[in-house]
């Protein structure tokens, strides 16, 4: 593990945490205003245990969104996680957001060069 790439991971997550809060927060008292709900099919490049289930727990922890299901690796195929996003917006900022979240969650597990190695594919959205 890489300490620096952690330690800046984990400042990462508190502010996406409160930015998330604050997304809620306003979305509670001005109720459908800000919410653009969608489900997304996010390939992985996480491979390993630790980092499927730290990438999923970073996701639900962050507010407005959360992991609804998993799919295994199996033959080529990835790992595939199924995301709920109360406020993505469209699907490309979606990925964005959740490929930021991937790289550098991988920078933590694999330094610098792993964060890069085998980009996924782009999911799918149903809303």
């Amino acid at each position: 593990m890489r300490l620096w790439y952690f330690v800046s991971y984990v400042a990462w997550i508190v502010l996406e945490v409160i930015k998330g809060s604050i997304d809620v927060a306003r979305d509670a008292v001005t109720p459908g205003v800000g919410s653009t709900p969608a489900i997304v099919k996010l390939p992985l490049r996480c491979r390993t245990d630790l980092e499927v289930t730290a990438m999923a727990s970073s996701i639900t922890i962050t507010p407005g969104t959360i992991v609804l299901g998993t799919a295994s690796a199996q033959g080529g195929a990835p790992p595939v996680l199924y995301v709920h996003s109360l406020y993505g917006g469209t699907r490309a900022e979606i990925m964005a957001g959740l490929h930021e979240m991937e790289d550098r969650l991988l920078r933590v597990t694999r330094g610098r060069a792993g964060a890069g190695a085998g980009a996924g594919t782009d999911g799918e959205v149903t809303a």
